[in-house]
Parts: structure tokens; C-alpha cells; sequence
């Protein structure tokens, strides 16, 4: 998969499965596929960045926030480990927030372990700046112990609010 041209788009239920592979492949409690379709289900701003192969259209990664009065809440954002490394988690996390703002969201909130340095730089290049800290937050991995998470907020406000349609 060298030289990808990806593209983002809304999440489709039909991406459920695919969403749930990726998100097991990067985390230790890996979402299922109901647990994806529940979210698309509820209204959450869910987009898939989708990448042209052989086989047509492949979904390589994808956001998932949920927004509330004014404030949103990035649950996830996930790469398929063969994309991953690539520089392609900045430009989906940038048009994610862009339909976050669409979607009447003025500023992202998320947590994220403390040791996770790549997010942690993606997260600062896209203008998160650290908020706090909750302590042994995430579940232990097997042998380990429970880990930090540091909370982050991005002001949204600067970005057009107008909606697009695809």
C-alpha cells in the first residue's frame, strides 16, 4: 500500500465491520461492530478516510466524535496498521474536525494515555493543548498497570461552520 490516495467521507453503516478490525487492531479493548453501528445509529460525527486499491474502495482508518450544546468529544480515531506512520492521521483528524464544527461542535475534547507520543504529537500539530489529568484512567494491559491520560481541548470556533453536502 505505498503511495496511498485516500479520501474521507461519511461513515456507512456498512463500514461497521471494518471500523470494529481497525479499532481492535490499535487498542487493548477493541470496539465491536454493534458498538460502531450504535454510534452511527445516535448521530455521532463519524467519518472513514478511504483509500483506492486494487479491490476499489478500502477503509483505512476513521474518527468517531460525539457533540452535545456547543462541545464535542473525539471517542476515537483509529489507522489501519499498514497505513500507519504515513502522515495520514493529521489530514483525517483536520477534516474530522471540520465536520465536528459543521455538526455545531466549537471545541474538541479528548483524552489520551500519556505515553502515546505520536498522538500526543498529532494532537499538539492540530492545536489541542493539555487541559489535565486523570489518573489511572485506562485498564491495565495484561501484566501492567493501570495508565494516566491526559485530557486536551482544541478550539473549533475559528473553523467554517457552514454545512457541505457530499
Amino acid at each position: 500500500m505505498g503511495g496511498l490516495a485516500t479520501d474521507m467521507r461519511p461513515a456507512a453503516m456498512s463500514d461497521s465491520w471494518r471500523m470494529a478490525e481497525i479499532h481492535a487492531s490499535g487498542f487493548t479493548h477493541g470496539w465491536d461492530r454493534f458498538e460502531m453501528e450504535r454510534m452511527l445509529l445516535d448521530g455521532h460525527v463519524a467519518d472513514v478516510q478511504v483509500s483506492r486499491a486494487l479491490i476499489g474502495e478500502v477503509v483505512t482508518g476513521f474518527a468517531i466524535s460525539r457533540v452535545v450544546a456547543g462541545e464535542a468529544e473525539l471517542l476515537t480515531i483509529a489507522l489501519d496498521p499498514e497505513t500507519r506512520g504515513r502522515g495520514l492521521a493529521k489530514p483525517l483528524l483536520a477534516e474530522h474536525a471540520q465536520n465536528v464544527r459543521r455538526a455545531g461542535g466549537e471545541v474538541l475534547f479528548l483524552e489520551v494515555a500519556e505515553e502515546n507520543a505520536p498522538a500526543l504529537a498529532l494532537y499538539r500539530s492540530l492545536g489541542f493543548r493539555e487541559l489535565g489529568r486523570r489518573k489511572a484512567y485506562y485498564p491495565a494491559e495484561p501484566g501492567g498497570k493501570r495508565r494516566d491520560a491526559l485530557t486536551m481541548q482544541a478550539d473549533l470556533s475559528g473553523l467554517d461552520p457552514t454545512p457541505r453536502f457530499r
